[in-house]
């Protein structure tokens, strides 16, 4: 709760407000919770599920925003989405009310149009690419489910051009799935990121890797398989994820645990994937993966729980499991059955009714579900509605040790879950290919997509393409700087806009780096220093070379001996995030490449608990020209990260990008 006994509460607006109608409450972790700990709610606690949802409406009210990441009558902006929509959607869906609908709608599209994190990218593109957001894969797949969410509200409210609108944007996920590699892949330049390693734990997916994000599909589960080949290769692939090594590669995430292969039980974007099983009718490997995660990864201990409770969703998980479900997809009111642990559970409801779930013929040991039955009558649905849950009654399981082939349940079409997008099927965006830079030996561009039928048009002056734009035919060349943009054609219909930049490099040095970036941080290989191309401080977007734990050191060949007068070199500074400013950085000139002279030292001033995001070019000016060849740049690292930091005794990182010299 965040209201006092007198009923007033702090707003978003930081004023007391007295709550009218409603109890207040606060720490909404809506990226952990909206998963499984909200859907709880709506069995076991509706009414407060309307006093949040009322919360969630005066939150908008105050500060214009529904809550992200709300603790305290403070936005902390923390992790990603706007996943208030998914518990609202989820509540209304189960005809839970007690808020104005109209004005809890409006509050939707708002945090849809949000202007923060790359949203309007998102919304004109129908995905975000590494260039434009960090995160961008998740972001992708997780803005898609959230409008996938408002859809199911305008329908409801029947407003037909809204659903149409956020249907459309809720098959996003379809434009970073790579058919070549069979994952999320992240978007880089209108290409796909190269190299990829699914394993790797970098900036383009929150807390996770593309194993454990390319089954975020909630909400169109039949186009995911689809897409990933039909629902052979689909259960395939779920036995790839709990079979894979358990090594993440990339940065250290203290989140990822409970590792079942790649499966991360420890972190919620895993929590819905073993009941995927159940969706392509095998449901046999949704319940030996449930049983597994429930018996082995939640102990009776004070360190009991795998990975972070992040305010209640391990436990929900838990506690939704072991009776016997879970909801895949918050916001279509059913769920789906997993593996009960309990012999009998009965959920007392805010109604009156009781629901009561029972095991026949249980025992100490794992088993199958042989059938079921709903209130004495044959189920064999591994689909649980909610409307059931609230009429009361009684589930039951038969249970049996090993599987026959009397075994029907969960087996049909008709038995299993299922989400489908229906509507008007979007047009995957096309796939730009350009070199790292043009040179004159390395200057031809191609276009891709993975349907053979479409047409594909494009633009190289940066205009927005047309059905009559020029058609792409086969590779192209161009000699000098340009941006491409293309689009797909089918039957009429067209998908969302590629744009990529093709540059030209301004100059034909050389640079010899004798330090070693972390390839996490290679600002796209050695020349990305000397290409023209300045870094911005979305260091996440790749512009930058990161070097940890060691100087930098590098000499650039101009190619001749030329009259220069400055040397410059651009840094970043994020101290959060362990980048700091080099102590100094010291230029070195040569004629021939083995005699060198000191050309200027510049030392570096900004202090290192400057928290500040910023970049800084650490500029030398001559007053007369000296003529050189060859320019040797170090850059002295800060060192170990003093004790009134975070990551005290850590080391720390130089980033580095352009280099010039005139």
């Amino acid at each position: 709760m965040a209201g006092d006994v007198d009923g007033k509460y702090r707003g978003r607006d930081l004023k007391v407000h007295p709550a009218n109608g409603f109890t207040p409450y606060t720490v909404f972790s809506l990226w952990d919770t909206f998963r499984g700990l909200h859907p709880l709610f709506t069995i076991i606690e509706q009414k407060r599920t309307t006093d949040i949802i009322n919360t969630f409406l005066q939150q908008h009210k105050e500060s214009g925003r529904l809550p992200m990441w709300e603790l305290s009558a403070n936005e902390t902006n923390c992790m990603i989405g706007f996943h208030s929509v998914s518990v609202i959607a989820d509540a209304m869906t189960k005809g839970i009310s007690g808020f104005d609908k109209n004005a809890i709608y409006e509050s939707m599209l708002a945090a849809s149009n949000y202007t923060s994190w790359n949203i309007p990218t998102f919304n004109k593109n129908n995905f975000v690419q590494i260039d434009d957001e960090s995160e961008s894969v998740s972001k992708t797949l997780e803005y898609a489910y959230d409008n996938w969410c408002i859809a199911q509200v305008a329908k409801k409210l029947n407003k037909k051009p809204d659903y149409d609108l956020y249907m459309k944007r809720a098959q996003a996920y379809k434009n970073v799935y790579d058919k070549k590699t069979g994952f999320m892949r992240p978007r880089k330049n209108g290409n796909w990121l190269s190299p990829f390693e699914p394993r790797e734990v970098n900036n383009h997916f929150t807390e996770a890797n593309s194993w454990q994000y390319s089954f975020f599909v909630p909400q169109d589960v039949s186009g995911l398989v689809k897409l990933m080949g039909g629902e052979k290769r689909f259960e395939q692939k779920l036995d790839d994820l709990f079979s894979a090594k358990s090594e993440t590669e990339g940065r250290t995430q203290a989140d990822i645990t409970g590792l079942i292969g790649q499966y991360a039980h420890g972190n919620e974007p895993s929590h819905h994937m073993a009941y995927l099983y159940n969706y392509v009718s095998k449901p046999q490997k949704t319940q030996e993966k449930i049983y597994q995660i429930l018996t082995e990864f939640y102990k009776n201990n004070p360190d009991g729980l795998i990975g972070n409770e992040d305010c209640g969703q391990m436990s929900a998980w838990y506690v939704l499991s072991s009776m016997g479900f879970y909801q895949v997809c918050p916001g279509k009111a059913e769920y789906t059955i997993g593996s009960p642990l309990f012999d009998n559970v009965k959920i007392h409801l805010e109604n009156g009714k009781t629901f009561e779930i029972s095991k026949k013929n249980p025992t100490t040991t794992f088993q199958y579900i042989q059938s079921s039955s709903i209130n004495g009558k044959l189920s064999n649905s591994s689909i649980l509605s909610h409307s059931t849950i609230l009429a009361g009654g009684k589930l039951e399981f038969i249970m049996q040790e090993k599987l026959d082939d009397k075994n029907l349940f969960g087996k049909s079409a008709l038995l299993r879950p299922s989400t489908n997008i229906t509507t008007k099927q979007i047009i995957q965006v096309p796939v730009i290919i350009t070199p790292a830079k043009l040179t004159d030996t390395e200057k031809t561009i191609s276009i891709e997509h993975p349907n053979p039928k479409v047409k594909l048009v494009y633009t190289i002056d940066g205009s927005e393409p047309k059905a009559n734009s020029k058609i792409y035919t086969g590779p192209f060349t161009s000699d000098s700087s340009i941006t491409i943009k293309a689009k797909a054609i089918l039957n009429l219909e067209s998908s969302s806009v590629t744009t990529a930049n093709a540059h030209r490099k301004p100059n034909n040095w050389k640079v010899a780096i004798q330090s070693t970036y972390n390839k996490q941080y290679d600002a796209g290989g050695d020349e990305g220093i000397i290409d023209g191309q300045h870094a911005t401080v979305n260091w996440r977007s790749g512009g930058w070379q990161g070097y940890q734990s060691q100087d930098f050191n590098c000499i650039v060949d101009l190619g001749k001996v030329t009259p220069i007068q400055y040397v410059t070199a651009e840094f970043l500074q994020d101290t959060r995030s362990w980048i700091l400013y080099p102590k100094q950085v010291s230029y070195e000139i040569s004629e021939d490449g083995i005699n060198y002279k000191p050309f200027g030292v510049i030392e570096n001033g900004v202090a290192a608990d400057d928290y500040n995001l910023q970049m800084r070019t650490f500029l030398h000016n001559n007053v007369v020209k000296s003529n050189a060849r060859y320019v040797k740049i170090k850059a002295t690292n800060f060192g170990k990260l003093p004790d009134w930091h975070q990551g005290n005794g850590g080391d720390a990182f130089i980033f580095i990008d352009e280099i010039e010299v005139r």
